[in-house]
């Protein structure tokens, strides 16, 4: 299996072991049930979306019987997705508390971000698997 691969699997496991954790606070002392939005992003784009794109860039490919399209974008789009996923855990608890200006700004280029990484998973993918 490719570095990379490995690389967003055991970032998936990382972001389950956080999202478990803050659940657990969040169950353990309620005031912090304000947090739940990272919760649900350390759990989904963290956890989930990064075993989908490490097993599907490992499996597709083999389905497909094609080569992945660019290793190129499979680098970059792992950035992508932990600098946007880290951007929204960092600047997200701040918003919630009340800050707007740069913070809120830095949010909402941190999800920009992860939405570009979703773009680029798709579009490796689709031009990994579409018919020769």
């Amino acid at each position: 299996m490719e570095k990379i691969i490995l690389w967003y699997l055991r970032m998936s496991l990382i972001y389950l072991l956080l999202g478990a954790v803050l659940g657990v606070v969040m169950f353990i002392a309620p005031e912090t049930a304000s947090y739940r939005s990272i919760h649900a992003h350390l759990n989904l784009l963290g956890f989930m979306a990064m075993m989908i794109y490490g097993v599907g860039y490992h499996i597709l490919p083999r389905f497909s019987g094609r080569m992945i399209y660019s290793n190129t974008i499979v680098r970059v789009q792992f950035w992508l997705a932990n600098i946007g996923l880290w951007g929204m855990i960092v600047f997200w608890p701040v918003v919630i508390n009340g800050a707007g200006g740069i913070p809120s700004a830095m949010l909402s280029i941190s999800g920009v971000v992860e939405s570009l990484a979703i773009l680029l998973f798709v579009y490796n993918i689709m031009k990994t698997i579409k018919a020769a």
